[in-house]
């Protein structure tokens, strides 16, 4: 049986999206309309993802994948092809964080966790999008990065996020370009301080000339609008850059 959002090319991959933005992003897509697969390493969380959205079964799969892994990536976008029959839509949200430290300190382990994740991770879920895309009919589709203000400029002790964001950014722009025969458009969201969905207070931040100060957040809602906004241009228009970041939140001018 042919859904809505299969006739529409409303279908969905979100990866990292147990918890955070990713499942912030995963119910707004669903409310939205879209079908949506999600993906990320706890089984438990994105079943609860799924339950915290309220819609058809039909509508949604939970497909733990460790997306470091090629050959688990290859089986999340085959269980998707098997079940909506298409990828319209990759949002590339998976990553990893690790503590701040000086470069000096930064354990290897801590180094290659975050380029594994945030960068081969992005690559590998990239690559099976392009190899559905490009091959389903009728071609082509969208891919969005959760990029970073650090894609642009660095915060203090961040070597390693740092890095795999800007790697994320040239991965965007390659990307944009090699889809273009396909009808495959990328582009990256860049997110400033979002508020805890929690309610907990907002940490204070290291500035430029490492003094700590509470920086200004937005709610989640003005980052799930942003990916909606992307999500829903037509394939012959791209958001190529997205910055979405609270006013007053040292970012331009950072250092």
């Amino acid at each position: 049986m042919t859904t809505d959002a299969q006739r529409n090319g409303r279908i969905a991959v979100v990866t990292g999206g147990g918890g955070g933005l990713g499942r912030a992003c995963t119910l707004a897509l669903l409310d939205a309309g879209w079908s949506v697969a999600v993906a990320g390493r706890r089984k438990e969380a994105l079943e609860e993802t799924v339950a915290l959205a309220g819609v058809d079964p039909g509508r949604t799969a939970a497909v733990p994948t460790d997306i470091r892994n090629p050959d688990e990536v290859a089986a999340l976008f085959d269980r998707v092809r098997r079940q909506f029959g298409r990828v319209d839509l990759l949002f590339n949200n998976a990553g990893a964080a690790v503590p701040r430290r000086p470069v000096a300190d930064v354990p290897f382990e801590d180094w290659t966790r975050v380029m594994d994740t945030t960068v081969t991770g992005t690559f590998l879920c990239a690559q099976e999008a392009f190899r559905t895309m490009s091959s389903q009919s009728p071609m082509g589709g969208r891919i969005i990065n959760n990029g970073a203000p650090s894609a642009h400029s660095p915060r203090p002790d961040s070597v390693a996020y740092t890095t795999a964001k800007h790697a994320v950014l040239g991965l965007t722009r390659a990307l944009s370009l090699d889809g273009r025969r396909f009808g495959i458009a990328c582009g990256q969201i860049d997110v400033g301080n979002v508020a805890p969905v929690d309610g907990s207070p907002q940490p204070p931040a290291m500035q430029a000339d490492r003094t700590m100060a509470v920086e200004a957040t937005i709610p989640v809602e003005r980052f799930t609008e942003a990916v909606l906004l992307m999500a829903s241009m037509p394939l012959d228009t791209n958001v190529q850059f997205l910055t979405v970041l609270p006013t007053t939140m040292p970012f331009i001018g950072r250092g």
